[in-house]
């Protein structure tokens, strides 16, 4: 019997949800309406179950989403999804956004030579988060914090083993594997960086950048080779990577999962209370 799944996106400012029967996706529902994902979520899930005349307990898992992006997207998803799956009494699935979105630059077909693929989803305070992708949708480095310190300058850099120079370390505070630095100075992408598989990044390779956080870099990190694409994640993206969950056995608790957030949630005080 083919695989039924519920898919849901509220990372970002796209609302989005999906039908996925089998390998097709059947049924979509999007909104970028801001601050409308808590009233449209359950909505959008409940026409295209109606759509296609099934109830939550037809299909086989809800997946979600989950983060890093916005902390109030994620919290309305993570809700809903846990509510779906409760009340049809189907299991939850979840997949990183910004696996999503390497997965979507996949879909929609990467130009020819293209090596990377470096999603970035808007973190505020000129912040994004991103890691580095092989052009197949494997995630090479850590999921990270960048800092975009202006739209003229960002002393940043991808660095990868073998360069002691780029004080990059894993999460055991050692050298074992590449993940997204800090650094002093132009940014550029420098030479030729190998890590232990052997791959390596070099100046001239063509990059693929995609998501809503790209727009904050695409100045300082354009160049010959560079493709930028200013776009949110969409639960069709979820495709590939929720079925490779499901065939996995990935199943999260339904009660304890939480998304993941990457940072910690700061609250603001409105200005027009005082």
């Amino acid at each position: 019997m083919s695989p039924r799944i519920i898919l849901i996106e509220t990372s970002t400012s796209l609302c989005s949800t999906a039908l996925l029967e089998g390998d097709r996706i059947t049924a979509v529902r999007k909104s970028a309406e801001p601050r409308a994902h808590a009233a449209l979520t359950a909505p959008f899930v409940k026409e295209m179950l109606d759509e296609r005349g099934l109830k939550v307990s037809d299909c086989d898992a809800v997946c979600l989403s989950m983060g890093p992006g916005s902390y109030t997207g994620l919290r309305v998803g993570s809700s809903t999804a846990k509510g779906l799956c409760f009340g049809g009494g189907i299991p939850l699935l979840a997949v990183g956004t910004l696996d999503v979105l390497a997965a979507q630059a996949i879909e929609a077909g990467l130009p020819e030579g293209c090596k990377w693929i470096v999603p970035m989803i808007d973190a505020r305070r000129m912040e994004v988060y991103t890691a580095l992708y092989s052009a197949a949708g494997e995630r090479l480095t850590d999921i990270s914090p960048l800092i975009v310190d202006s739209p003229e300058s960002i002393g940043t850099v991808f660095a990868s083993v073998g360069n002691e120079e780029s004080g990059c370390q894993g999460e055991s505070g050692n050298h074992s594997h590449p993940r997204l630095c800090k650094r002093e100075g132009p940014t550029e992408w420098e030479g030729s960086r190998s890590d232990v598989s052997g791959l390596t990044l070099a100046a001239g390779d063509k990059i693929t950048f995609i998501g809503d956080g790209v727009k904050k870099c695409e100045e300082v990190l354009g160049g010959e080779g560079r493709i930028f694409r200013q776009e949110c994640p969409t639960a069709e993206a979820m495709k590939k990577p929720a079925l490779a969950e499901l065939q996995a056995g990935h199943f999260r608790d339904i009660a304890y999962f939480e998304p993941f957030y990457l940072k910690d949630f700061v609250a603001t005080v409105g200005k027009k209370l005082f």
